[in-house]
């Protein structure tokens, strides 16, 4: 079903929101940054701040984009916005309370393949969006649900162990609705995003040797 909103009214959106928050885009990076850091040098409560940090994005984008920007053109927004906070909520959940997800780097192939969605969210992604005609600042900048989304499934993709089904399910079904986006407005850095979720699946019904969660 076509966006009860056009292209331009979409990317309208996107600048209401880097004008406004700014400088807090680059807060938010440097903290996806951070989160990279810890995984690859352990801590103690290295787990727990990814964790966390994954849930703080979540809450930001279901609250902060979500619902106080975007249901400004699409009332449909606040359900969007409502999964969005469970999601951080699951996070805050598993990942901080009960501590049962652990991140670290592996050199295999879906560390590598971590590797690749992270380097994309943060980089490729806004160079492509940029020679896609997609300029500051309406484009999607990191800590808007598509880049950070994909983000989530790099470091997901870094789990040591089997990450519990219901983390995975709302960011799964977001790479599917966020896919919209290429489909009605051309914006095809968005591609990523789908198939990041698709190599998530793959990553969690392989047969690596990953202890499952119960």
């Amino acid at each position: 079903m076509k966006p009860p909103f056009t292209k331009e009214e979409f990317l309208q959106v996107f600048a209401n929101y880097n004008t406004s928050v700014r400088p807090l885009q680059i807060i938010i990076l440097q903290l996806a940054l951070l989160v990279i850091y810890f995984a690859i040098k352990k801590k103690s409560k290295s787990d727990q701040f990814i964790s966390a940090s994954l849930a703080f994005f979540w809450l930001w984008m279901g609250i902060v984009y979500h619902i106080i920007y975007f249901s400004k053109i699409n009332k449909a927004t606040y359900l969007f916005g409502i999964f969005f906070i469970i999601q951080g909520l699951l996070f805050f959940y598993y990942g901080v309370m009960k501590n049962s997800l652990t991140f670290t780097y592996r050199k295999d192939v879906w560390g590598i393949t971590g590797s690749m969605l992270i380097i994309y969210s943060i980089i490729i992604y806004p160079l492509f969006g940029y020679f896609l005609g997609h300029t500051y600042p309406k484009l999607p900048t990191f800590g808007l649900p598509c880049p950070t989304a994909i983000f989530t499934f790099g470091i997901l993709l870094w789990s040591a162990k089997r990450v519990p089904l219901p983390v995975l399910i709302i960011p799964l079904l977001w790479s599917v609705i966020g896919f919209s986006a290429v489909v009605y407005f051309g914006m095809y850095e968005d591609i990523g995003l789908l198939l990041a979720g698709i190599i998530t699946i793959l990553a969690h019904f392989s047969v690596q040797p990953k202890k499952a969660l119960t």
